[in-house]
């Protein structure tokens, strides 16, 4: 303890604070050398709430220097009444369930407190024992959903259970095991989930702690063999990349001590034998938990919610921060890897979507995902997927919810460059999804979208996919004989489908006219992809998509065209008679949609009178 906190002990020894303090501990002490146990948790209860009245008058006059020196000597005469030689077992066996909890909250006053709050639960450790203050201390974090100031609260007993773990001589992996549940829940609380806005350096303290308790379990790895220790390593892994993603989130990237921290968590996970291959492709939280927990597996889950985010995150620091990085991994082998390895790219992808998704993440990081995503998608990549193969399909749903992921990237991304990039990234992505497959995911795509804007951006890539297959079509077969409606050898696009998606947006399956203009993007795009492909397919004489049907083009000059004529010149006749800001702007959304319907009618009529 340093000099002025001792200088400051002396100075209340005789203060009113003290004198009660006083006669509550020493009733307390009779109490249980006379064997009364019921009155002396009544006694017990007497402190908590006479440290609980001094503790509230501090924190409601923040500014008061009387109050804080008041709370200051209550807590100092605690501290000088458990460092007694001579205080009875069973007394400090009373006092052990309940004075944790009391004396953490005074950390929230101020900084001065949590040094004296420590040594206080340092001296309970050394003589209740570690195994019985491990469950005393958890008890003490699971107490901190009721504490306003739950980040400072949470400090000393992270501190205390740092060293309870190396402390333990037996049963180690079970007493961690049951542990690690509680320390990840209150830490999530803290930095994800509180209520109240918790001052950054708070949060550093708090994860400090949170580090020197991997440490601590690392430690103890080292002194185990077998079986237990393999299942030690798996779960310190899990607690690691909770911890990484929970302070990637909340302490921001520039931070120092962000990096700090992620660095030393790194090279505990490299000792927990993760490397950044394993991370980004096999690495399986469920598989792991298991292996741990058991059939107990899904009671834990909720603990460690952000493990595949701190899985990912890990690599993102690594890639970015030469501080992090691993020096016994080539990072460019790594990249080599998964743009040369169609499967791991893959897996790769869906993890880290992670990033992505991640609300509470810095656009920093995510900028640095997708960077990384961008590297190991972009042309030069390996795309050597066998489609007869079934493997493949059970990547769809975690490559669809990539998709998603970097939508929402382009849509909120604050930067221009990172939504350019992140556009790359979707493209890539797309091209890595076998041709068969590429329309009903843009389809789902599409159907899951609200934004107009987004519509009209995956219409424009399926009007791209489509030129390209006649491209490539007619330089295939350019010298043999037509045969109708087989044109096109690639029918991926080239297929009723695309007339079906260009509906879906004409006329919305809740019915009537699509909304304008808040859908004018989408609109123009699907009566620019219609024309196109009606355009395309009479000019090969062909009828892949059925556009060219006498019925189909019926169905879609009277569904679709002429209710939307309808509705838009009844927009635009109404936004003409105005002159605010709103209809001229209105108008000029407008005008391109209109020349394209307009266009598309001409057409329709120009092939339903070929049928007369």
């Amino acid at each position: 303890m340093s000099v002025s906190v001792e200088r400051e002990i002396a100075s209340f020894r005789d203060s009113e604070i003290r004198n009660n303090l006083r006669r509550i501990l020493e009733s307390c002490s009779k109490l249980v050398e006379a064997g009364d146990f019921h009155e002396s948790e009544k006694t017990v209860s007497e402190l908590v709430k006479f440290l609980d009245s001094v503790y509230d008058v501090a924190v409601s006059d923040p500014d008061s220097e009387h109050a804080e020196n008041e709370a200051f000597e209550a807590i100092s005469e605690i501290h000088s009444y458990i460092c007694s030689p001579s205080l009875d077992q069973e007394v400090v066996d009373a006092l052990s369930f309940e004075l944790p909890k009391a004396v953490s909250k005074f950390v929230g006053i101020s900084s001065r407190f949590l040094d004296m709050a420590t040594s206080i639960i340092d001296q309970f450790i050394v003589k209740c024992g570690p195994r019985d203050m491990l469950s005393i201390l958890c008890n003490t974090l699971g107490y901190s959903s009721k504490i306003t100031k739950a980040a400072s609260y949470i400090i000393p007993p992270l501190s205390g259970i740092s060293k309870v773990f190396i402390s333990l001589q037996r049963h180690q992996f079970e007493q961690v095991k049951e542990s690690v549940p509680i320390i990840l829940n209150v830490l999530k609380v803290v930095s994800l989930e509180s209520e109240e806005e918790e001052q950054e350096k708070e949060l550093e303290d708090v994860f400090d702690r949170a580090v020197g308790i991997a440490n601590s379990i690392c430690e103890v790895c080292k002194k185990l063999e077998g079986d237990a220790k393999e299942k030690l390593q798996s779960l310190l892994g899990l607690y690691v990349l909770q911890c990484v993603a929970l302070i990637s989130a909340s302490l921001g990237y520039k931070a120092s001590s962000c990096h700090s921290f992620v660095l030393q968590l790194s090279q505990i996970s490299s000792y927990c034998g993760l490397s950044y291959l394993s991370l980004v492709t096999t690495y399986d939280v469920e598989t792991v938990a298991g292996s741990i927990f058991g059939e107990e597996k899904d009671l834990y889950m909720g603990f460690l919610s952000h493990v595949k985010h701190g899985a990912a995150l890990l690599v993102i620091w690594g890639l970015f921060s030469e501080e992090v990085a691993y020096t016994k991994e080539n990072l460019t082998a790594i990249k080599d890897e998964l743009c040369n390895n169609q499967t791991k790219r893959w897996q790769a992808i869906g993890i880290l979507k992670q990033v992505l998704t991640f609300v509470n993440l810095p656009w920093e990081l995510k900028k640095h995902a997708i960077d990384f995503l961008l590297c190991i998608t972009d042309g030069s990549v390996s795309r050597n997927c066998n489609e007869e193969h079934s493997e493949w399909s059970s990547y769809m749903p975690s490559l669809f919810s990539a998709l998603q992921a970097i939508k929402m990237v382009i849509m909120l991304a604050p930067e221009p460059e990172l939504r350019k990039k992140s556009f790359a990234v979707l493209k890539g992505v797309l091209a890595d999804i076998p041709k068969s497959q590429r329309l009903d995911i843009l389809k789902a795509l599409i159907t899951n979208t609200d934004s107009s804007s987004m519509i009209a951006i995956f219409m424009e890539l399926i009007r791209k996919e489509m030129h390209t297959a006649i491209c490539n079509s007619r330089s295939t077969v350019k010298d043999a004989p037509q045969i109708e409606n087989k044109a096109f050898l690639d029918t991926s696009f080239w297929n009723p489908g695309v007339i079906e998606l260009v509906e879906l947006i004409l006329r919305p399956p809740q019915g009537g006219p699509p909304f304008l203009p808040e859908q004018s993007d989408a609109v123009l795009s699907a009566l620019n992809l219609y024309r196109f492909v009606l355009m395309i397919e009479s000019a090969e004489k062909t009828n892949c998509t059925g556009v060219m049907s006498r019925n189909s083009l019926l169905k879609a000059y009277n569904e679709w065209l002429l209710p939307l004529r309808t509705l838009l010149t009844g927009i635009m006749t109404e936004s003409k008679s105005e002159y605010d800001e709103f209809a001229v702007e209105t108008v000029c959304t407008l005008n391109p949609l209109e020349l394209v319907l307009y266009r598309c009618i001409e057409l329709v009529e120009e092939k339903l009178k070929q049928f007369t």
